[in-house]
């Protein structure tokens, strides 16, 4: 019962989460190209949902790293592989947005900064649960 429960949280939290990281990526992108706005991110409310994100991406990875999320022991490479993914393509477009102009750069650079901000949590509290698992066989 109360693995279904948990299962149940990690869905929505993981789904919750993606959405949220979407549609805020898409405004952080809308931001970057706008000549009256800042960029969202560097707004107070955009710190919040920054932290936000991170805390969902959080309770997505402590529950896969106690066995109850979404993420099972078989899917944790494969999320790692594309966490990482996702991380470096933050990094990379955070800086080199304005290259691809008009829109492509922004919403590149807004999404994978979002979606990176959400994930990142997660991909770290998985690889030390990779790392202890992999240190335990030994």
């Amino acid at each position: 019962m109360a693995k279904d429960m948990y299962t149940k949280i990690g869905s929505w939290a993981f789904l919750i989460g993606i959405l949220i990281a979407l549609i805020i990526g898409l405004w952080q992108a809308y931001t970057l190209e706008s000549t009256t706005e800042t960029a969202f991110f560097s707004t107070d409310a955009g710190g919040w949902v920054a932290w936000l994100l991170a805390i969902i991406g959080a309770i997505v990875g402590i529950l896969a790293f106690m066995g109850k999320g979404t993420i099972t022991a078989k899917e944790v490479p494969a999320f790692l592989m594309a966490g990482i993914a996702l991380v470096v393509m933050g990094g990379v477009f955070s800086g080199y947005y304005m290259i691809l102009t008009p829109w492509i750069g922004a919403l590149l650079s807004g999404v994978s900064m979002s979606l990176s901000i959400f994930v990142a949590p997660a991909v770290g509290i998985l690889a030390i649960k990779a790392i202890w698992d992999i240190g335990k066989e030994v």
